[in-house]
C-alpha cells in the first residue's frame, strides 16, 4: 500500500473519484479494491448509473496500471467494457480488480463488482497503455 501512497502524494486523485465517493482499500499491481457509494450516483430511476460502475472500474485498473508502470510514467486507459448483470439501489459496491497481464506497455484487469450481499453487479475490463518515456 505505500508505493499506492506514494503514487497519490506524486500524481494526486482524480476530481470524478472523489465526486463519485470513490474509496480505494487495497492496492497493488496484480489486485486492487475500492468502494463506490449507490447514493449519489443514481440514474433519475434510482439505480445506480451504469456509468458509475465504469468509473469505478476504470480508477481501480488505471490506478494498478500506475503503481505496475512506476509513478514517473504516464498511463492512459484505452479500452473499457463492463456487463451489467444485477442493479444495486442503495449502500455501497465493491470493486475488485485482478490482474490480467501486466506487460511493458499494455495491463488488462478484470474488474468484479458486487453489492452488500455479495452477489456480482457488473463486470468490467479495462486496458492501459503505458505510455513511452519522453
Amino acid at each position: 500500500m505505500s508505493d499506492f501512497l506514494d503514487v497519490i502524494r506524486q500524481r494526486g486523485i482524480g476530481a470524478l473519484d472523489k465526486k463519485m465517493g470513490i474509496e480505494i482499500i487495497e492496492a497493488s499491481p496484480s489486485r486492487l479494491v475500492g468502494t463506490l457509494p449507490v447514493e449519489g450516483n443514481t440514474q433519475p430511476i434510482g439505480l445506480l448509473h451504469g456509468g458509475a460502475n465504469v468509473v469505478l472500474a476504470e480508477s481501480l485498473g488505471s490506478i494498478g496500471t500506475q503503481l505496475h508502470a512506476g509513478a514517473n510514467r504516464k498511463i492512459v486507459g484505452v479500452d473499457i467494457n463492463a456487463t451489467h448483470h444485477k442493479s444495486a439501489t442503495s449502500g455501497i459496491v465493491t470493486g475488485v480488480a485482478t490482474a490480467i497481464t501486466l506487460g511493458k506497455t499494455l495491463c488488462s484487469y478484470q474488474v468484479e463488482i458486487t453489492n452488500e450481499k455479495g452477489e456480482r453487479t457488473c463486470t468490467a475490463r479495462i486496458t492501459c497503455l503505458i505510455l513511452a518515456e519522453r
